[in-house]
């Protein structure tokens, strides 16, 4: 069954959200297209699906992976500051190696003024993950 890459990349983006893994979970059914969400934290309430009982099944659910699944966490900082800010490489891998590290990363790129080039330099390898990812798994695409 076809699904648009828009609420794949939608799924994947509330699944990336939080601190802890498995926080929040999101489930491609296969054979009808339909995501199933699922969170922990009262805060997303509407995000509650009711899970069918065979959600397990991976044959015919698909988990959506988050940002660490697909290596957009810290590998992605790393090979942005390798290609864009080399200086910084080295402070960069240090930020890293902290809790905090993505807002002092953030605060880093502000201040040498590649905010905007981190995000859209962010946005395409996600696309780019996160489409290889549903080739990978068979997931045919609308968009």
């Amino acid at each position: 069954m076809p699904v648009s890459f828009r609420e794949i990349l939608d799924a994947f983006q509330f699944v990336s959200v939080g601190g802890g893994f498995g926080e929040h979970q999101a489930f491609l059914c296969r054979q009808t297209g339909k995501i199933f969400w699922r969170s922990e934290l009262s805060d997303f309430d509407e995000f509650k699906d009711e899970l069918p009982d065979d959600i397990e099944d991976g044959e015919k659910y698909q988990e959506i992976p988050d940002k660490r699944e697909l290596d957009l966490g810290k590998p992605l900082a790393l090979d942005f500051a390798c290609q864009v800010l080399p200086k910084d490489f080295d402070e960069v891998r240090r930020l890293f190696g902290h809790r905090g590290a993505y807002a002092s990363f953030k605060q880093l790129l502000a201040r040498r003024g590649v905010l905007d080039q981190w995000y859209d330099f962010e946005q395409k390898a996600t696309e780019h993950a996160l489409r290889e990812w549903c080739e990978i798994n068979s997931i045919e695409l609308t968009d």
